[in-house]
């Protein structure tokens, strides 16, 4: 038996408390069914002399029993199910320590059936291995198990290419499967610390380097784990601290949670989201402590109590004001369908991010990732183990964060009550962040009343105020028909005004740019403004392209029911043809960044209350239909008469 130096032995019993402090790394072990992932580890906890007493002569008598030859896959695979079959179902995990680090080393199922297992065993992952059978080269699962690695941000990857034993060690099948999977991993942004030739079976490069591959000049397994960069420490992340209950102790609300990310003290201002009610800390109370506990950091589960009694809820996501989630209620998410059943544009399904719950509906189908040659196609579904891109709009605001900034409240499951479907990782993509959009900065504020009441306006201006709110592509005719409609209505004696996007731009919202988020803060504006001059009698005539629908919406609720969305409609290409400044032009080029229907997306209203197509229509045959509409919405019984 080899004994390799620096290895303290570890029973597989071992749980954290009991290894001694350094800093920690999971490591996930993956690879198609039958490519000698729990082999591997077996053979290691011999090879360095870490099995628990009695443990080898254990499984020899187990093997025994079964006439079969003596398997170290029997270390890991603990289910009788997983002995009978030979295959890992269940996600083990096992700790072990080299040199000054300690390790827990994942055994991730690699048969296509179970699949939610393997996911549920990498998702934690700080670094991952990833086996290819030497006899059978690289696998379609291979691709799948690295390309979800990938997906839920493990970036720390090396490949084993076992059973060097079944192909002689020969150095040429060893090259040709290292030159296509580096290939394979450089297509998904991963370069692989070592690509090592293994025999897990006879422990070549296990432990100790091969005596039969001398042509190999690379480290063996356990010489690799160190190469492996050390995890971000999370505790210097920004505090993520979702609810997973708010409990009642004597005259103590205790809101009781996970800290995923960032440290937290006691008199820190904490802010709920997406609530957005703000507190501060009064205590954090912990189990197993002696004495009070100023100050808790990531991977602590704790509960704390506030200075005032707020309404918080489960789902909720404690942070500082700084540095707070993303909120917003349509968003991008990369997805791994699991299910048999398809999922479908427009399908109604239930999310969960974190311990929060909320319904949602499957907007858009960007496109369907092919896992193999990494290319990607249009669909109308997503079938089970396919990878797409998706568009999500949740019944409320939600809170989160990008994926590749914060991993662990970066993540979406698609579930049907306790059955997963999906899961995936999230990204605003082109969307606005909505906080800024609807927290009230404000305090000690008190409305004043008119003393003119509407009543009086409307009988004074012989019809009713309210908001006409032109929404459309660029060059759909949006300000064409807002300074036309105008004309026609100031003629009548109508007192009407057009908010235009150039114009308003160059005064309200000269400091705002086009990103999204300056995009939807300029929709929030004109919507009080409209508002405003709706509410002084006055008919409003807004043209922008206000491409996302939460910003109509809102500009919806700042007008009431004055409010009135009306679709200039007119598809991308009629648009191009006019493009009366150039616009997709420039956007085509990469001139402009940002441009609504070519690089950035337009929601086009679901139910508007008036649609004017101005495809191949005259000027003056629209405004007729814009004139008459008005005339049955705007003015008063009375006055028609």
């Amino acid at each position: 038996m080899a004994n390799t130096p620096n290895v303290q032995p570890i029973t597989e019993t071992a749980s954290p408390a009991q290894l001694v402090p350094g800093p920690q790394m999971r490591v996930v072990i993956v690879g198609h069914v039958d490519h000698g992932k729990s082999t591997l580890v077996g053979r290691l906890f011999h090879d360095t002399g870490q099995l628990p007493d009695g443990k080898l002569e254990a499984i020899e008598e187990m093997c025994r029993q079964r006439g079969m030859p003596f398997e170290w896959a029997f270390l890991m695979d603990s289910l009788k199910a997983e002995r009978d079959q030979g295959i890992t179902i269940d996600t083990s995990q096992i700790w072990f320590r080299h040199g000054q680090r300690e390790y827990v080393l994942i055994d991730a199922p690699g048969h296509r059936e179970f699949i939610r297992n393997m996911v549920t065993g990498a998702s934690n992952a700080d670094a991952a291995l990833l086996m290819i059978d030497a006899d059978q080269g690289i696998r379609r699962q291979s691709r799948h198990h690295m390309y979800l690695l990938q997906l839920l941000g493990v970036r720390e990857v090396a490949v084993a290419v076992n059973k060097m034993d079944l192909v002689k060690y020969d150095e040429g099948r060893f090259r040709a499967i290292e030159a296509e999977y580096r290939l394979y991993l450089e297509g998904i942004g991963i370069t692989p610390r070592q690509v090592i030739p293994i025999s897990a079976r006879e422990g070549d490069n296990v432990a100790t380097p091969s005596e039969r591959m001398c042509w190999f000049n690379g480290p063996s397994f356990l010489e690799t784990l160190p190469q492996f960069a050390p995890p971000e420490s999370t505790a210097e992340r920004p505090l993520r601290l979702p609810l997973q209950d708010v409990y009642k102790f004597d005259e103590r609300r205790i809101l009781a949670g996970r800290i995923e990310s960032g440290t937290l003290r006691v008199g820190d201002d904490l802010v709920f989201s997406p609530s957005n009610r703000t507190a501060r800390i009064e205590t954090i109370e912990t189990w197993n402590t002696d004495g009070p506990v100023s100050t808790a950091s990531a991977g602590m589960s704790v509960g704390i109590t506030l200075n005032e009694q707020i309404f918080v809820e489960r789902g909720e996501i404690v942070s500082h004001e700084i540095d707070a989630p993303i909120e917003s209620d349509v968003f991008h998410a990369r997805l791994f369908w699991l299910a048999d059943k398809p999922l479908e544009i427009g399908a109604a399904c239930e999310l969960k991010i974190g311990p929060n719950k909320v319904k949602a509906v499957v907007e858009h189908i960007e496109r369907i990732i092919n896992i193999d040659s990494l290319s990607d196609h249009k669909a109308t579904c997503v079938s089970r183990d396919e990878i797409a891109d998706v568009i999500v709009r949740t019944s409320q605001l939600v809170a989160f964060d990008a994926h590749e900034t914060l991993s662990r409240t970066g993540r979406v499951v698609f579930v049907d009550q306790h059955l997963t479907l999906g899961g995936g990782v999230l990204s605003l993509g082109d969307y606005p962040d909505q906080r800024q959009l609807i927290t009230v900065r404000g305090t000690n504020l008190t409305e004043v009343d008119h003393r003119v009441d509407p009543v009086r306006r409307i009988a004074r201006n012989r019809h009713k105020p309210g908001v006409l709110w032109f929404t459309g592509l660029s060059g759909a005719g949006k300000s064409t028909l807002a300074m036309g409609l105008e004309q026609r209505l100031f003629d009548k004696g109508y007192q009407v005004y057009v908010l235009d996007g150039d114009n308003v731009r160059t005064g309200l919202n000269a400091n705002l740019g086009f990103s999204p988020e300056d995009r939807a803060e300029n929709i929030r504006r004109v919507g009080e403004v409209a508002a405003l001059l709706a509410d002084a009698g006055l008919i409003v005539i807004t043209a922008f392209i206000s491409p996302y629908r939460a910003d109509r919406e809102r500009a919806r609720e700042a007008a009431g029911e004055a409010f009135h969305e009306v679709f200039i409609d007119a598809d991308v290409a009629t648009c191009e043809s006019r493009d009366p400044k150039g616009l997709y032009k420039r956007a085509r080029s990469g001139e402009i960044k940002e441009f609504t229907g070519v690089s950035a997306p337009y929601e086009e209203p679901s139910t508007p209350d008036f649609s004017v197509d101005t495809s191949g229509r005259p000027v003056d045959e629209c405004l007729d239909d814009l004139v008459t509409y008005v005339t049955d919405n705007f003015i008063t019984a009375r006055e028609r008469q």
